[in-house]
């Protein structure tokens, strides 16, 4: 059975003056998934959001959240929203702000349930302007989940986060998943949209580039990666043919292709010695660059 669509653009264009943000889009956010919405800068992604939580408002093409005109409050009601900036009151204590936020929905979390899943219980009594900008980013995030919502949509959340800071976040979006949330996640770290999505939307130049799982989304990037140390020159390894890239590094070569197979036949006829071979399968970053490349040629 198809999930029940939370939000949509459907045909949206927006443009800021002689720009143009949003050229057409449509975008479908499904009930139960975690969609990660990735796009170099100025790709439309946060305007697409923006549009979603009523902030801005399209100029051609239509906007829908929960079934309805997302400018109304009351299509809002089921929403979490995080931000990539937030001008939060410096003076007030970090259980005063999601107090605050949680009275303005009806089935609010508890407070403390919300200090836990966005790992301030320790910093509840610390003023925001105490907070190091890492912990900032867990409130702005402690905020979005205070309204107990079915729909999360966060912007940048780990920019700032160290690398454990940043798994425990991981692990607090997939318990929020497991809860039945559905989630939409825009991230310059490939890693974190990789491991954590159901789902991809490449955008570029305010369309989409591509839409799909992970491994489908990989899987536009053809080839692997290859490297080895080899007495051969970067050159004449650059002329073996099916070789799409090739870079030298501190005594080894690596290359794409697309037929790995053709090329080790060439590579270990011309270089008998070819030693601490390696073979990998092609990234979601390569996959993201193949992809935004095409889309400005």
């Amino acid at each position: 059975m198809t999930n029940r669509v939370f939000a949509a653009l459907r045909a949206v264009s927006k443009r800021y003056g002689a720009i143009s943000a949003l050229d057409g889009m449509n975008l479908e956010i499904r009930e139960g998934e975690l969609l990660s919405l990735l796009g170099v800068n100025g790709a439309g992604k946060t305007t697409a959001l923006s549009l979603i939580t009523g902030q801005l408002q399209a100029d051609a093409g239509s906007v829908e959240l929960f079934g309805g005109d997302p400018t109304e409050p009351q299509q809002r009601a089921h929403l979490g929203v995080m931000l990539q900036e937030a001008e939060l009151p410096e003076k007030l204590k970090v259980r005063e702000l999601i107090h605050q936020q949680s009275q303005y929905f009806a089935s609010a979390l508890g407070i403390n349930e919300t200090l836990e899943l966005s790992g301030l219980a320790d910093l509840a009594a610390r003023r925001y302007e105490q907070l190091s900008g890492g912990q900032k980013r867990r409130v702005q995030f402690a905020l979005a989940l205070a309204g107990n919502p079915r729909l999360l949509l966060i912007d940048e959340p780990t920019t700032g986060l160290d690398v454990g800071a940043r798994r425990q976040f991981w692990q607090v979006v997939r318990e929020l998943k497991a809860r039945g949330v559905s989630i939409v996640l825009t991230t310059h770290y490939l890693e974190e949209a990789d491991a954590l999505a159901d789902r991809i939307v490449v955008m570029g130049q305010g369309r989409v580039l591509a839409d799909g799982s992970p491994t489908a989304i990989k899987s536009r990037a053809q080839g692997r990666r290859v490297s080895a140390r080899t007495a051969l020159s970067l050159e004449t390894v650059q002329s073996f043919a099916h070789v799409s890239q090739a870079s030298a590094s501190e005594g080894r070569i690596a290359l794409r292709s697309p037929r790995v197979e053709d090329v080790l036949r060439q590579w270990l006829a011309a270089d008998p010695t070819l030693a601490e071979l390696t073979v990998e399968a092609l990234s979601l970053e390569d996959a993201f660059l193949t992809l935004t490349q095409e889309s400005v040629q």
